[in-house]
């Protein structure tokens, strides 16, 4: 299974793709596009498209892991997310991918234990459990980790299988 999670967002979209393989998972592609904040709206969510088609293209996972929205006390950046969500999952429909989603506290419980873990706690937690040489970005950190749930949250990791 390779899973690409993505954390998007209209300044900076994160990236991981996690390949799950003989029981043990491992990082193979870990990114974060990045985006001009003078650009306007059009033209960043145009720029995320391309740099995000060319990932799930040359990346090919067999699925796509997305947070789903969350409450925002800004209803423009909450918009916003929307647009950049909506630009990953139209990519990963034209791709033929998987979608699956997960709420935030779910993401963070799934590799914390804790639902209200910090960014810098997803960090740390992503660089243990994919022996990573350095903490990713934060946004790369966030996707691996969204990456990282849907691995253990549907049961294909083989500490979640059933033992005969």
């Amino acid at each position: 299974m390779r899973v690409l999670g993505i954390d998007p967002g209209t300044i900076s979209t994160g990236l991981g793709l996690v390949a799950l393989e003989n029981g043990k998972e491992r990082a193979e592609f870990v990114g974060t596009i990045f985006v001009q904040r003078k650009l306007s709206l059009p033209e960043r969510l145009k720029e995320i498209y391309a740099h995000l088609r060319k990932v799930v293209e040359k990346q090919n996972p067999t699925v796509v892991a997305i947070e789903t929205c969350f409450y925002h006390k800004d209803v423009h950046a909450a918009v916003k997310l929307g647009e950049a969500r909506a630009l990953a999952l139209l990519i990963a429909a034209e791709a033929g991918v998987e979608i699956v989603e997960y709420p935030p506290a779910r993401v963070k419980q799934a590799i914390c234990g804790n639902g209200r873990a910090s960014k810098e706690q997803i960090q740390y937690m992503v660089r243990q459990l994919l022996h990573l040489d350095r903490d990713p970005q934060p946004d790369a950190a966030d996707a691996l980790a969204i990456a990282l749930c849907h691995a253990y949250c549907a049961g294909k990791h083989p500490l979640l299988q059933k033992h005969k």
